[in-house]
């Protein structure tokens, strides 16, 4: 293999990019937005940089190796600076939770909540220990193309009871249910309902235990940026604002692409970093075995999507950290009504993003950036008109956030606009509107997620949230690692 061409410029296709144009084959990167990064775009309004997401860099070891393949640092093209707390964990009753990895700190946290779950708390270290290993370290980086694959892993999936959910495992270590939507809400940042989602997800506490959690100087865009330049100074093409409309074919061959302004690029190779969904029904319409992988995808589970409200304001406020998570008045309760029954409820729980208290350039002088982000059904869920829904439910929310934080809010609001599922539909060419592609249940994780190299067409390969090992940056960054492995090994 020569020559390649990926599909989308998010986190997985340049990081795949960056792999490839390393080993030596001339790639090129075909966007359909104006500006690079995927989920990671960014917008500039009034003075005010708004990151699209996502917000929370974990493992930066992972995107370090994109630069150590070529003998640089990653530190000459973005800056990484640790955050703390990780989050703060808020409740309607008042109560807070500053999570962290500093065991002192955690073991006070804990004490609060219940006096008797630090030594559950430990255990649970112990078995998020023992699925990082499993399923992270292990697997995270494989690509799983045959049964035989899973097989192989059925062992270690079973001894840490794989098929129970984050939350059901969480609770037979701790009591406290404030604990247990502490150590179980991560799951729902690469789109998995800790009720359902497998157990092997605990490995994200690991994860940001080991690693700690960054935010790139300057916004999440300054990491995408960075990812670009060691791409492009490797000799790699970035191709912008012009959407593919077609994976050309012929036989069982991918040959190419065709894009919207007409431009027509031949590839030894093809990989998509596009909607798993977008791509075979629409971007591969011609193709047989596509339209019937098309029929397989519509009767998966997909993720929810996100409203998201960005807002700027007048002031600053250091007593606000980084990241927050206020919950909602129910958990459980509101998971099903966003993954099962279809309902935008009149409660809900909020991920609040706070940049400048880390990074004030990214507003002017004496105010502030934030987002609040909401979970909700997909559009196949719940199909109505967001043009209507979207104001009403920025103002619930922003109300919310005035309760429970900033008193004056809507007179401090400089600036503010919102992001909806049909954006993500839009935009994205989101299946349903999804944030996070695939729903990471057993059932669809590993072997039984889209392979990271089409059945029936070899040189057509796939990379980010929809393939194994699923969403979230250290998740596609994986991803890139295992499908340019196959793609640099050649089709066996």
């Amino acid at each position: 293999m020569k020559t390649a061409i990926v599909i989308g410029a998010g986190f997985g296709g340049l990081a795949l990019a960056i792999r490839l144009q390393s080993a030596g084959v001339q790639t090129t990167i075909v966007e359909s937005r104006d500006k690079p990064g995927g989920r990671g775009y960014f917008w500039e309004r009034d003075g005010f940089t708004f990151d699209a997401g996502p917000t929370v860099i974990t493992d930066p070891d992972c995107l370090r190796e994109l630069w150590a393949l070529t003998g640089r640092d990653m530190s000459e093209d973005v800056t990484l600076d640790p955050v703390l707390p990780f989050y703060r964990l808020n409740w309607p009753d008042g109560t807070n939770f500053d999570y962290t990895n500093d065991d002192v700190q955690m073991r006070a946290e804990i004490e609060k909540l219940h006096p008797g779950d630090w030594a559950g708390y430990e255990k649970f270290l112990q078995y998020s220990a023992g699925v990082f290993h499993e399923g992270y370290e292990k697997l995270g980086h494989v690509a799983f193309l045959d049964f035989g694959s899973m097989i192989k892993a059925a062992p270690a999936l079973a001894k840490y009871q794989a098929w129970r959910s984050v939350y059901s495992i969480v609770s037979s270590f701790v009591k406290s249910e404030k604990l247990r939507e502490a150590l179980s809400f991560h799951t729902l940042l690469v789109g998995g309902n800790p009720m359902t989602t497998s157990a092997i997800y605990a490995l994200i506490h690991k994860l940001e235990r080991d690693g700690g959690v960054w935010f790139a100087r300057g916004g999440t865009n300054r990491l995408v940026a960075a990812l670009v330049t060691q791409f492009e100074r490797l000799g790699g093409v970035l191709r912008l604002d012009d959407p593919v409309t077609s994976i050309e074919t012929l036989g069982d061959r991918a040959t190419g692409v065709t894009t919207a302004s007409g431009w027509s690029g031949q590839a030894d190779a093809v990989a998509a970093n596009s909607d798993i969904m977008h791509t075979y029904r629409d971007l591969l319409a011609t193709s047989r075995s596509a339209k019937r992988k098309t029929g397989s995808l519509e009767r998966k589970k997909y993720s929810p999507s996100l409203f998201v409200v960005h807002f700027g304001i007048k002031g600053t406020w250091p007593g606000i950290p980084h990241h927050m998570i206020l919950f909602g008045p129910r958990y459980k309760g509101l998971l099903e009504d966003i993954y099962d029954h279809g309902v935008l409820s009149e409660d809900f729980s909020l991920y609040l993003h706070h940049p400048t208290v880390t990074d004030p350039s990214l507003a002017p002088e004496g105010h502030s950036t934030f987002y609040a982000l909401a979970p909700v059904p997909h559009l196949g869920k719940f199909p109505v008109d967001w043009d209507e829904i979207a104001p009403i439910l920025e103002k619930r929310i922003l109300d919310e956030i005035g309760r429970r934080l900033i008193p004056d809010i809507h007179e401090r609001i400089v600036t503010k606009f919102s992001y909806a599922p049909k954006d993500f539909a839009q935009d994205l060419n989101a299946h349903l509107g999804s944030a996070f592609s695939l729903e990471p249940v057993l059932t669809q994780s590993a072997y039984f997620r889209v392979h990271n190299r089409d059945e029936h067409i070899p040189n057509l390969y796939f990379v980010g949230a929809g393939t194994h090992p699923g969403a979230g940056i250290p998740g596609v960054v994986g991803s890139a690692k295992a499908t340019a492995r196959l793609m640099l090994e050649g089709e066996k």
